[in-house]
């Protein structure tokens, strides 16, 4: 079974927007982390460090995620790019099929590939332009 959940990007106000979300929603966030405390802060601004590289907030049965774009890695957040479907599947052969047949006719982004946060994960804009992203793990993907 996969799961899909949508994927916000913000030009640096994420963590506002989703403090936002929560007082709308309710809830705690699932998990939150900060650019500066993972490998990908490295060489970054200070300020691009502190924002957040990804956070997750339970909705019923499904997770709002997000991200800060950083503009030193050429991230610009425009209407479009925006958000992305997060694909959740449940093992590393579905994950590869899935990004491949994304992939088909449009442009894959980041490959497929074990990540530091512990998933499999790779990204692909499809040929009609929807960014997507695919994350496996052994979590059973809550975010």
């Amino acid at each position: 079974m996969v799961i899909l959940n949508p994927y916000l990007n913000f030009q640096g106000n994420t963590e506002e927007a989703f403090n936002f979300y929560k007082s709308v929603f309710g809830g705690e966030f699932a998990f939150i982390q900060r650019f500066n405390e993972s490998p990908a802060g490295a060489g970054m601004s200070p300020k691009e460090a502190k924002g957040l590289m990804h956070v997750s907030l339970p909705i019923g049965g499904n997770m709002l995620m997000g991200t800060d774009a950083v503009e030193s890695m050429g991230q610009v957040v425009k209407p479009g790019n925006n958000i992305h479907l997060c694909l959740s599947p449940d093992s590393k052969a579905e994950a590869d099929r899935l990004f491949k047949a994304l992939s088909a006719g449009g442009t894959p982004v980041v490959p497929m590939a074990d990540q530091s946060w512990g998933a499999y994960f790779g990204m692909a804009t499809d040929k009609f332009g929807i960014s997507w992203m695919i994350n496996q793990d052994n979590n059973n993907n809550k975010g």
